[in-house]
């Protein structure tokens, strides 16, 4: 009875092992969204008396948002989170004693695709797209294109630096896509 479920077992890792190596990206894998110069966001203050506060705010070429009372706040390079913290603790405790508030993106900064596609240029971002669903919004490669060896840079990565990419990748608003010429 105990080689029977040894070959069972056995059989089960074999047909585990293949899908294992061919598993998209996880929601660990893909980097934690930061905001950028070029967001649109709506922030809502919640509570008596701060409804004012509330508004629609596009992310300014320096990384900031105009706020009511306070001025600007640098929230580029921030999570949404991280964002929501320091709109608060700007408002708290000289203009509003336990700000309650809420950050959503309106609209992302677009996503841009260069190379051997047949409409390289920028395009909106949609969010979980990955670089295959860029290169169909873009037209689709060209008879030049080499497909295996796709390149990306992340909008957040100031250094600029080129990674390899696959179609599976998920991009982020901000990205560019690389698809390079193949040389026969």
């Amino acid at each position: 009875m105990g080689g029977i479920w040894k070959h069972a077992l056995f059989a089960v890792v074999l047909c585990l092992i293949p899908l294992s190596s061919m598993a998209a990206e996880t929601p660990s894998d893909v980097p934690q969204y930061r905001l950028g110069s070029g967001d649109r966001l709506s922030v809502v203050f919640f509570g008596k008396h701060v409804g004012d506060l509330s508004g629609e705010y596009e992310i300014d070429g320096s990384g900031f948002i105009p706020m009511p009372l306070v001025g600007n706040i640098r929230v580029a390079g921030m999570t949404v989170p991280e964002a929501e913290a320091a709109i608060k603790s700007a408002y708290q405790p000289d203009y509003v004693l336990d700000p309650r508030l809420s950050i959503q993106v309106l609209n992302y900064r677009p996503f841009y695709i260069m190379g051997q596609v047949n409409n390289p240029g920028s395009y909106p971002y949609v969010n979980g797209i990955t670089v295959l669903e860029a290169v169909v919004i873009a037209g689709g490669f060209t008879k030049r294109a080499k497909e295996s060896r796709m390149e990306i840079i992340r909008g957040t990565d100031t250094s600029r630096t080129k990674q390899e990419a696959t179609p599976e990748t998920v991009i982020l608003p901000g990205d560019v896509i690389e698809v390079p010429q193949r040389y026969f």
